[in-house]
């Protein structure tokens, strides 16, 4: 049997769609009451007080007994339940009107941020369409009033919002009709008045909109002695002059993250019409189309510019992803690091991204199921690769470049879960000759080419047909008018009859290169540019920046800038967006042989040192903006970096340089420099963890823990396997954390530096708190406790107080636990991220003490705390229990407020996807979100 209740308008109970009727006054009283709290407990003395009044008479409880007997006579069973001190109605709240109305504003709100009008639009009108009347009608007691009044307001709020998003979509004209009456009905609220004037002005009235506003200036005089507010004033003096920014602006672009991640079209593209329309038929018709060939042929070049001219044929967008299968210095992209960048692409990051490949496959196939998206899988290695890499949806396309052919990504038999269906192959071969004088004649201009025919025939084949060799050379005539073609032609020959004793596969492309690298030498402004090439060779980072560049070169860093940008104007760097540039593998290649047969020993060790302090000392900087605690650097840095100005600053180098930070890390564990590996190690911790990127900071800290080992530094190890068992723990690795805890603290007695355990301890503590060990967690956190106050760390001391706080309350120790939550926001106070923990913490103590008012207005200051400090994933989880704290309370609108908050920030930090908030804002009451539940 279905319940359901209505009292937006006259009362309603139907029973299985049929109408019940209620008789009484004190039945619709109790049984609204409770409705307005279903779900939760409503006790007998506030039922009595509600109903009965203030002074009720010695039987009231008797009658309650009698009135909710009678109740359960005509509703369905076990619809009203007994419990301890009270009574509840057991009913979803979708099936009580007024709920349902807060629900479906609330959705209708959040399809507006994201821009779905449409869905926000239905949304509204579904409910406002529950409203009947007045709320509550048959009912005058003070509390029913008080309620009456609240509903009526969230209806208001919600019709003007409604309105706004209508006058947004063009609407106007339908909107006068609707909302004078309404104007009229409230005339002193100056909201609606002002839509109701604007949306005069866009239907050409607007000397009726005047009117509209004179009306209210009367109406507000009269009644309330006040002139109209800013907002009033600020319109009519805009209808008057005709201000453009009252017009209709063009509509809003959905908020869904589409992934748009082409690199920019090769603007010289030449010739390839077969090839471009073999590609543009696979992409038509089959799932995966394959172009192989030989390295600088223009695979990538080929798979882009088409790309381009077909995106916008996929609505879910456009991932690119180098696999670095063929690019000197960097090992090609491990499965799962692909895996993680097309879940970022998809909007998942850190802790969002599975730890191993098959929880990876299986999130990212769920994703592209449903999906109309590109990927792009350019530089690929083998078949291996690749195939866990291709999306799952049969509306997907999958565009893969490689030198090998890939030809047992056909193999039927093959057991992989995608299923790759529909595979094509292009064999990519090089230029026409024809089509390589175009090219040069597009890039060099054409009155020379045609000035020396024979020379740019030359030039052509000499270049082998590779697109690439071709537009290093044109780039050079292009930069030097007064040579000509004839010169070049010969130093190119020169150029191959050297390198061809080395026997190189890529000669013609070599050969290229290696004439723009003299050319520079040679010219008194190419000098820094020349220099520069073989030194970017050291750095195995995908992208470089003149900050990096100039650490490397040991200038200034707009002399280093000035190279870069000599060194892209002469095709030997790619632009990757403002001030970051990134090599073409065979030019990576030319520039790490010319750096090792150039450069001497000591000086690339000098060069390389400078390389990895800079970005040491920058990591130092962001880890001590982020996070203020952290008062010395574990391994300081001999070269200065990047001058941050703040934590946002810090936060956005972090994004920038996240693929940069994680290549020198591991270059940096590799070379012979343990100090500067560990350094980087740890210093990645805070900056990453702030933005939830613990995925890969396990990887490098179980590397730290190797380096460290290898050198016999205890404390190195103590400090990398305490921060591996912190990633664990966030992780959900419960166990794998708490051993490497245990071993990090045994690391710390080895190193002499017994204190350190504290943090140890600490971590512990946390752990056997969330696996509900609560006296194991006791005693770890009381053992950090006495480590922290007898050195004196006030910061160490306040984290512990605050995490003791967790044990206490879950162990129904309520005082205790409020008590050492004031505590630790006592010792704090002053810190954002610190002061915003701890007051949570005690809004949790007060909130499982039953104190809900005293939780809610505490939640409130902690927000505010967490927020200003830039600290998501903590603002996240008490954005959550604050939700749950004013759900209980009854505040349902304010309850979805902060749980929205919550999803908010988990989106934004990317360890939810669009569609996963969807579906939490589709539930009555949410289920806690994944990424939050392995904390505190």
């Amino acid at each position: 049997m279905t319940l359901e209740i209505g009292f937006l308008g006259p009362w309603q109970i139907k029973v299985d769609g049929q109408p019940v009727r209620l008789a009484g006054r004190r039945r619709v009283a109790v049984l609204t009451r409770l409705a307005l709290d279903a779900g939760r407990p409503v006790t007998t003395r506030q039922l009595v007080a509600d109903v009965w009044g203030q002074t009720p008479p010695t039987t009231a409880g008797k009658q309650l007994h009698i009135v909710v007997s009678k109740l359960r006579d005509v509703l369905t069973p076990g619809a009203i339940v007994t419990v301890p001190g009270g009574y509840l109605l057991d009913l979803p709240r979708a099936r009580i009107d007024a709920h349902h109305f807060t629900l479906l504003a609330g959705q209708a709100r959040t399809a507006r941020d994201r821009g779905e009008t449409g869905t926000a639009d239905g949304r509204f009108r579904q409910a406002l369409a529950l409203w009947r009347g007045r709320a509550l009608a048959e009912l005058d007691d003070p509390w029913a009033r008080a309620e009456s009044r609240r509903l009526e307001e969230e209806r208001l709020a919600v019709f003007e919002d409604h309105i706004d998003l209508r006058l947004a979509a063009g609407d106007h004209h339908a909107v006068v009709a609707d909302l004078a009456p309404h104007v009229r009905a409230h005339p002193l609220r100056e909201g609606p008045r002002a839509q109701l004037m604007l949306a005069l002005y866009r239907a050409a009235r607007p000397a009726e909109a005047l009117a509209v506003y004179q009306e209210g200036h009367t109406a507000l005089v009269e009644e309330l002695g006040l002139e109209p507010g800013a907002r009033l004033r600020r319109l009519q003096g805009a209808i008057l002059t005709r201000d453009p920014a009252l017009d209709l602006a063009a509509p809003a672009r959905s908020g869904t993250i589409i992934p748009a991640e082409l690199p920019a079209d090769t603007r010289s593209f030449t010739a390839r019409q077969e090839e471009v329309k073999w590609l543009r038929e696979a992409l038509l018709h089959a799932d995966v189309a394959v172009i192989d060939g030989p390295g600088g042929v223009g695979k990538s070049a080929l798979a882009v510019h088409v790309a381009h001219t077909m995106s916008g044929r996929f609505r879910d967008g456009v991932i690119y992803v180098d696999l670095n299968g063929a690019t000197p210095g960097l090992h090609p992209l491990p499965v799962l690091d692909g895996l993680g960048h097309l879940l970022r692409s998809l909007g998942l990051d850190g802790s969002a991204v599975p730890a191993d490949v098959e929880g990876a496959v299986a999130r990212y196939r769920s994703l592209t199921a449903a999906g109309e998206l590109l990927v792009i899988l350019d530089n690929a290695l083998d078949a291996h690769q690749v195939r866990p890499l291709v999306p799952a949806g049969a509306r997907c396309r999958t565009v893969i470049t490689s030198r090998a052919a890939l030809t047992t990504l056909d193999d039927v038999h093959h057991p992989h879960p995608t299923g790759l269906g529909d595979v094509r192959h292009l064999h990519l071969a090089g230029l026409a000759d024809r089509d390589a004088v175009t090219l040069l004649s597009r890039i060099a201009g054409p009155d020379r080419v045609q000035r020396e025919p024979e020379a740019a025939a030359e030039i052509a084949g000499l270049c082998g047909g590779f697109p690439l060799a071709v537009q290093v050379a044109a780039a050079r005539l292009a930069a030097r008018p007064d040579w000509r073609l004839a010169d070049l032609a010969d130093r190119l020959a020169d150029a191959t009859r050297r390198l061809d004793t080395l026997q190189y596969d890529d000669l013609a492309v070599r050969a290229s290169i290696a004439v723009s690298h003299r050319h520079l030498r040679e010219e008194p402004s190419g000098h820094d540019a020349a220099y520069v090439l073989p030194l970017l060779g050291l750095l195995d980072t995908p992208t470089h920046t003149p900050a990096a560049t100039a650490a490397l070169a040991g200038w200034p860093e707009p002399r280093a800038e000035a190279a870069l940008r000599q060194l892209h104007g002469t095709r030997l760097l790619e632009a990757v967006s403002r001030d970051r540039y990134r090599f073409h593998d065979l030019i990576r290649l030319y520039a790490r042989e010319q750096a090792a047969g150039e450069l001497s020993e000591t000086d690339r060790a000098v060069a390389l040192h400078r390389g990895f302090h800079h970005y040491l000392a920058t990591v130092n900087t962001a880890t001590q903006l982020v996070h203020p605690q952290v008062q010395n650097p574990y391994y300081g840095a001999e070269q200065p970096g990047v001058a941050l100005a703040d934590a946002r600053e810090a936060g956005e180098w972090t994004e920038a340089e996240r693929d940069n930070l994680l290549a020198v890390t591991h270059q940096a564990i590799e070379s012979a420099d343990p100090p500067v590996a560990l350094g980087l190690a740890l210093g990645l911790h805070m900056p990453f963890n702030y933005r939830g990127w613990v995925t890969h900071l396990a990887d490098v800290h179980l590397h730290a823990i190797e380096v460290a080992a290898r050198c016999g530094d205890w404390a190195g190890q103590g400090q990398a396997g305490n921060y591996l068992g912190w990633v664990y723990r966030d992780q959900g690795r419960h166990e794998q954390a708490i051993e490497q805890l245990e071993r990090a603290a045994v690391c710390w007695e080895k190193a002499a530096l017994p204190h350190r355990r504290a943090g140890s301890f600490n971590n512990l503590g946390i752990i056997n708190t969330m696996l509900g060990r609560l006296d194991l967690a006791h005693t770890n956190l009381s053992r950090a406790l006495a480590i922290a106050e007898e050195i004196g760390d006030g910061y160490a001391r306040g984290a512990i107080l605050n995490n003791r706080a967790h044990v206490f309350y879950r162990q129904g120790r309520f005082d205790d636990a409020i008590a050492q939550a004031k505590e630790a926001t006592a010792v704090w106070t002053g810190t954002l991220y610190g002061e915003g923990l701890s007051r949570a913490t005690l809004a949790r103590a007060y909130m499982h003490a039953g104190r809900l008012e005293e939780a809610a207005d505490t939640y409130r200051v902690a927000l505010t705390l967490l927020r200003e400090g830039g600290y998501r994933i903590g603002y996240a989880v008490a954005s959550w229990w604050s939700g749950q704290t004013l759900h209980t309370l009854g505040r349902p609108a304010m309850a979805w407020r902060d749980w929205h908050g919550c999803f908010t920030a988990l989106l934004e930090s990317r360890l939810l996807t669009r569609s996963e908030v969807d579906e939490l804002l589709d539930q009555p009451v949410p289920d806690m979100p994944r990424p939050i539940r392995n904390m505190l």
